[in-house]
């Protein structure tokens, strides 16, 4: 097979994909959705989940519609083109896996009345499909418009239109959860002394909607964009190292078979999540993760030694074949020691998390102080195994190097986004089995996964981080290859400027949405004290609370409240660029990416601790539910809830659309 026809293997092995992604649909609709009641409960998740996913949608149609015209009008059609691509595709994978996700739910609780294995098996294959659309419709995508237009260059624009799409659907995925979170745990729990996902508190449907907004649609975007962006930034540097052999085809193909090869890999390691009765869920969740990674590590040595020439110097650098699967497995590497470090400090078996339940005993502020404490010493060693993999693909084969070890590690994203997923599927399933009243052994069942679940979710922040730090040195050495961007000067005064702006936004943006957050909770909260007051019965559950309202509240909140931080990211790179000059751009990068990978894993550890730390109180430890402890860590989990999954990872968005603007404005810079 010669280079010029490898794309259309990667053509091939998209669709296959999206038919994996089609089978295993299939197979969860095919399942028994349970009872009248479930069902009711199920069909109204589902329609606030895809009622909000239109409305955030129609609400983005003007705004892509106004820059795809000042592309074509700045640049050129397919410039313009290539962007509406990837803000569609982001969306159309975003719409199919909330889709299935929601109708996987109740069919979780009713095969969790027969088996545990058989709950995993539809939770996770609900999760696979958000997971295989990620993956296949980035590749497709990418390489589609690559065949189109021949020009790497043109379709960066595809990543500015995941990036845009991604930054919103977290940034009001987030909002939207978090207040529907806060709004149910601190009125339910705390003021009324009502289980979680009790049917009686007005914000339980709209917390379930928010799961799969939040964790499922929200996620998907993210991970969907740091694919693209590192297989086009990765193709951009490619073309460069290799352009002296066959016009750089070698480089430019490499991205897009790793891409194909990771996506078989997550078929096939999908395959192997299967336990017996007794058998524990994460076990065969973290058997399709480590199939993924090393089906893909196996698969990329041959690949590198079919695709690349046996050796070639580039800027005194030796690359051969191996050193740039050293590259790629540093990638890999990335992904299981980030995920063990995440759980070391999220996890309720591990001392960090007990440290601050322990610390609840005293009261809100002192978990809080825990919390806080735990968080910030979480981003150390996540910094420096990023850093351990930057030096090893450095080595190995330069900025090339750095590049492919960033799409080594998003190819395994489609079983990421996977397991991902099944963390909402498993949640719905609990509140469904609550709310419809089944019997003790079916709420059990879903707690067990559910707790399987809430690891993986820390788990996918966790890689999601990781991938958002590779992708933006990705972007940072393909925006240095366009702006024709030798080094940077940091004794010169605008770099400064840019590099300080650039750490200041992350900090300003989480500003932002921690408000959005703090306003949309408190109508959430208003409102659940009004239906508390004002339905008759409602305590005794004899009136029926409007769960309409409260849906509608954060659908409302998280539109209004997305704008502003949207806008900061989107713009504010584009202002330094145009009046600092591509020195000061480059800085702005810098600055962002350090300080924004920093705040992320802070915020999503020290929120993941409070969760765990209240799980662990509520598994009676500590005097259990009902204690002052239990109070004082609801209060740190709903602090935390913001933390890690509204301004937390909406900040590997921001950080990914400075590079994606860096891309789009350079030529105009050099």
């Amino acid at each position: 097979m010669g280079l010029t026809t490898m794309p259309y293997w990667a053509v091939g092995v998209g669709i296959i994909g999206l038919f994996f992604a089609f089978y295993f649909a299939r197979s969860v609709l095919n399942q028994s959705p349970g009872n009248d009641r479930m069902q009711e409960i199920s069909k109204a998740i589902q329609e606030g989940a895809m009622a909000f996913l239109n409305r955030e949608y129609r609400t983005l149609v003007p705004i892509v519609l106004v820059i795809f015209a000042v592309l074509w009008l700045a640049k050129d059609w397919p410039t313009a083109l290539s962007f509406l691509v990837g803000a569609f595709l982001s969306a159309v994978a975003g719409y199919v896996g909330m889709s299935i996700t929601t109708q996987a739910n109740s069919r979780t609780t009713q095969a969790a009345r027969t088996s545990l294995n058989q709950a995993l098996g539809v939770a996770f294959h609900g999760g696979a499909v958000m997971g295989l659309s990620v993956a296949s419709l980035g590749l497709l995508g990418v390489t589609i418009l690559y065949l189109i237009f021949k020009n790497i260059d043109v379709i960066t624009s595809f990543a500015f239109g995941a990036s845009m799409v991604a930054l919103f659907a977290r940034v009001g995925g987030g909002i939207y959860t978090k207040a529907a979170d806060v709004g149910a745990d601190l009125v339910g729990k705390v003021e009324a002394g009502i289980p979680e996902d009790d049917p009686r508190n007005p914000a339980t449907i709209a917390d379930n909607v928010g799961d799969n907004v939040g964790d499922t649609a929200g996620m998907g975007a993210d991970l969907f964009e740091s694919y693209a962006a590192s297989a086009i930034a990765a193709m951009l540097v490619g073309f460069t190292t290799y352009q002296s052999i066959n016009n750089g085809l070698a480089g430019v193909m490499l991205p897009l078979l790793l891409g194909a090869v990771g996506l078989i890999a997550t078929i096939i390691a999908s395959f192997f999540v299967r336990i017996g009765e007794n058998a524990n869920p994460q076990h065969a969740l973290n058997l399709g993760l480590w199939g993924t990674n090393i089906i893909m590590a196996i698969a990329a040595f041959g690949i590198v030694h079919w695709v690349l020439p046996p050796s070639i110097i580039v800027n005194n650098v030796v690359i051969t074949p191996n050193k740039v699967f050293v590259a790629i497995v540093a990638g890999l590497l990335v992904n299981v020691f980030i995920g063990l470090i995440t759980e070391y400090y999220t996890s309720h078996r591990y001392g960090p998390t007990r440290f601050i339940a322990e610390a609840s005993q005293t009261g809100p502020a002192t978990n809080i102080i825990a919390g806080l404490s735990v968080g910030l010493k979480s981003t150390a060693l996540p910094v420096i195994v990023v850093c351990a993999a930057i030096y090893v693909s450095f080595e190995s084969a330069g900025i090339f190097g750095i590049s492919i070890a960033a799409m080594g590690m998003l190819s395994t994203a489609g079983m990421i986004v996977a397991i991902d997923s099944f963390g909402p599927v498993a949640d719905n399933a609990g509140g469904i089995a609550q709310m419809a009243k089944l019997e003790p052994h079916v709420r059990k069942t879903t707690d067990k996964l559910d707790s399987v679940g809430n690891t993986t979710a820390a788990v996918a922040k966790g890689f999601a981080i990781g991938s958002a730090a590779l992708t933006a040195l990705a972007l940072f050495n393909a925006y240095a290859e366009l702006a024709h961007l030798q080094s940077i000067d940091i004794m010169v005064s605008t770099t400064i400027i840019g590099v300080l702006l650039g750490a200041a936004v992350p900090f300003l943006f989480t500003a932002f949405c921690m408000e959005a957050v703090g306003n949309a909770a408190y109508e959430m909260i208003e409102e659940v004290r009004r239906q508390f007051h004002e339905i008759p019965g409602i305590m005794k559950g004899t009136g029926k609370p409007d769960y309409r309202k409260c849906v509608d509240i954060s659908t409302r909140a998280a539109l209004r409240e997305m704008i502003v931080p949207g806008l900061l990211a989107v713009l504010t790179p584009i202002i330094v660029g145009f009046a600092l000059g591509k020195d000061a751009m480059g800085g702005y990068m810098a600055g962002g990416t350090v300080s924004g990978l920093l705040l992320a894993i802070f915020m999503a550890n020290s929120g993941g601790a409070w969760d765990n730390a209240k799980k662990y109180i509520e598994d009676d430890n500590y005097g259990g539910k009902g204690t002052p402890a239990h109070a004082a860590s609801v209060i740190g989990d709903t602090v935390g809830d913001p933390f890690k999954d509204a301004a937390g990872p909406s900040i590997n968005a921001l950080i990914k659309v400075m590079g994606t603007i860096s891309l789009l404005i350079a030529p105009f810079l050099r």
